[in-house]
């Protein structure tokens, strides 16, 4: 039976245990009768639950009742004596009836306890408060009757409820505990995570239970030496006794068990704990080598072109940010696993140490993927540039080589050759580097089987080199056509050179040395197959020009001559000279000047004739209509002084 199941009748302290003892060292049992009725059965089950508390060595030493009648009727006193029989007779010694100062009629209860002695089995004696010394010593009885023993039921009450909880729970927590860890020290580990799972949690908690049996323990030991400092000594009650070692065994066992517990949590949770790093760890690793590899052999290819290579990059760069997600995921594995490592079981370093070496190993192998296909697709994406940069060289010199020649002199050519060169320079520096990027992601691609996890790519491969390949095998072969065209124009130019050379040699000196030079013209134009300026008709056609440029040469000579007379003779008019004035005045002069600038007028409007029949003007069109127009103004000004010889007023009325 549990104090708190009856707990209300517990505190209207129908009887008590004081903890004070008689002559025997039996326990002092109090029922103090009260004005109003008792409840027999509430009586009853206070007795029960009071005697239930001392040892059953306490119990044989026989119990001492004192039944406190000052305030009830002498029938309940009655009663409860006779109620004592049913409830403890084996361990009531003595019950000692306090009787009240109005004495109740001696002979009818007398008569009654005696009649009744060898039937009830104990002595009872009617006795007044101050002379139950004679029975019992007054430091083993409480104030009530003069005694000096001091008892407090709600502290008592209190205590007891504290000590069956703590009873109790400790109890209840010892078998849950002892159930836990027996499970876990099973050796079938199916039966420890069933058993470990289903009673993992204590249904109260250790510390709160183990600081209550501290805080019990403290003060049922604080009250065994109360009065040391110079009050009222008096000796513990029995269950008080009785509770210390129960206490402190009950503390020392929930101490070995939680102990024990604590342990085998640590243990679940560092398996907890390496269970989910295990599972982490194999989902980077399925991932890895799962679907992140199978990205990775998807894309072997390397474009054929900047911007297919720029596209595939993209495209791997997508791949790389998946990639990352679980590389993070991967370092925050590896320092939980370092710092298992640190704390390190001997029992859990290898398998740690496995899982840490597999997670590094795919991780690594991984990145090493990730960066070889990087370092391939930029190898590739330069090689394309190069090829482009070639093609587009190639592209305009050819170009160039396509163009009919058609060169005005010998300087132009030089610098049309000068041109080609260094184009063709470029040709061969570009074409190397061509060949030094493509050996380079060669070299790339032979190793790209390393990593291919078992995939056949020597197809895939082998695409990527015939591409390679094939691109600077064009390359090789455009620069060799252009090279060969560059050859041929470079000696057709040259020999242009010397023929521009020996036509201009012809031109400038005699007649006959032209004819010299023309002789050599006709072998070179022969060995050239040009016709653009000299063949077989070479010599009549120096003959007619000769004759052209003798005609051209005697006209423009009339025709300067007569332009200087013009000028010269106008200029003197206009001039005015004063030192000259009869030749000023000259009528004849001035008509001179006139018909000659008609005549020369004449002369501009009129072209060479040459004996072929051929004409040929004198400068543009524009140029005579310049040459014409400066002649007009020179007459006009010329006939404006001839004005003003001829009227000298009206000079002096314009002024």
């Amino acid at each position: 039976m549990e104090a708190s199941v009856i707990l209300p009748i517990l505190k209207k302290k129908l009887a008590f245990l004081s903890g004070g003892k008689d002559r025997r060292s039996g326990l002092i049992l109090t029922i103090p009768l009260c004005l109003e009725q008792t409840n027999m059965d509430e009586l009853s089950v206070t007795l029960d639950y009071l005697l239930s508390i001392p040892s059953e060595k306490c119990k044989a030493r026989g119990f001492t009742v004192i039944v406190d009648g000052r305030k009830s009727q002498w029938n309940v006193v009655k009663t409860v004596v006779v109620m004592l029989q049913n409830v403890v007779p084996a361990e009531v010694s003595l019950v000692c009836v306090v009787k009240p100062d109005e004495f109740w009629d001696k002979k009818v209860t007398h008569f009654c306890f005696w009649k009744e002695k060898d039937r009830l089995g104990f002595e009872v004696i009617l006795v007044s408060a101050n002379k139950l010394t004679r029975y019992i010593e007054p430091c083993q009885l409480t104030e009530d009757f003069g005694g000096s023993l001091t008892y407090d039921h709600m502290d008592w009450l209190n205590k007891r409820l504290v000590f069956e909880k703590f009873t109790k729970e400790s109890t209840s927590l010892l078998d849950e505990l002892a159930l836990i860890n027996n499970g876990s020290d099973k050796g079938n580990q199916q039966e420890k995570e069933r058993s470990v799972d289903l009673n993992f949690l204590p249904s109260v908690d250790p510390e709160t239970v183990l600081q209550t049996g501290h805080e019990l323990l403290s003060e049922l030991q604080q009250r065994r030496f109360n009065g040391s400092d110079g009050g009222v000594s008096w000796s513990p009650m029995d269950d008080e006794l009785l509770a210390q070692p129960q206490v402190m065994k009950l503390l020392d066992s929930l101490r070995e068990q939680y102990t024990r517990y604590q342990e085998v949590c640590r243990q679940r949770s560092k398996r907890t704990q390496l269970e989910e790093i295990q599972q982490k760890v194999m989902q980077v690793v399925n991932w890895l080598e799962g679907p992140g590899s199978e990205q990775l052999r998807a894309q072997w290819g390397i474009g054929d072109s900047i911007r297919a290579s720029q596209a595939l990059q993209q495209k791997h760069e997508e791949i790389e940010s998946q990639h990352s997600e679980w590389f993070a995921v991967y370092v925050e594995l590896n320092q939980q696993i370092a710092a298992l490592l640190n704390a390190g079981d001997e029992e859990d370093l290898v398998e740690l140490k496995s899982l840490q070496q597999q997670l590094s190993d795919v991780c690594y192998r991984q990145a090493s993927q990730l960066e070889f296909r990087q370092n391939l697709l930029q190898a590739a994406l330069e090689f394309h540039g190069v090829a482009q940069d070639l093609s587009q060289q190639l592209d305009g010199l050819l170009g160039m080589l396509c163009v009919d020649v058609a060169p005005a002199d010998g300087a132009s050519i030089q610098q049309t050759l000068k041109l080609l060169e260094e184009k063709l320079k470029s040709v061969d520096v570009g074409l190397q580097g061509l060949r030094e990027k493509g050996q380079g992601l060669l070299d790339q691609i032979s190793n790209q089987a390393s990593w291919a996890y078992g995939k056949d790519v020597t197809i895939e491969n082998k695409e990527n080199v015939d591409h390679i390949q094939g691109v600077m095998e064009d390359m090789q072969l455009r620069k060799q056509r252009c090279e060969d065209m560059v050859d041929v124009r470079r000696l057709k130019m040259l020999q242009m050179v010397q023929l521009f050379k020996c036509e201009e040699d012809a031109a400038q000196s005699t007649y006959d040395y032209g004819r010299q030079l023309l002789q050599a013209t006709v072998v070179l134009c022969q060995s050239l197959r040009c016709t653009s300026r000299s063949s077989g008709d070479t010599l009549p056609r120096l003959n007619r020009v000769w004759k052209q440029f003798t005609i051209a040469s005697e006209e423009r000579v009339h025709r300067l001559e007569m332009a200087i007379a013009f000028h010269s003779n106008a200029e003197k008019i206009l001039q005015d000279c004063p030192e000259e004035p009869e030749a000023i005045n000259d009528e004849e002069q001035f008509d001179e000047i006139e018909a000659v600038g008609k005549s020369l007028l004449d002369r501009l409007t009129v072209p060479v004739v040459y004996p072929d029949g051929t004409e040929q003007y004198f400068g543009s069109p524009s140029d005579m209509a310049s040459t014409a127009e400066n002649i007009r103004d020179r007459m006009k000004l010329v006939n404006l002084k001839r004005q003003q010889l001829r009227h000298p007023e009206m000079v002096t009325t314009e002024s």
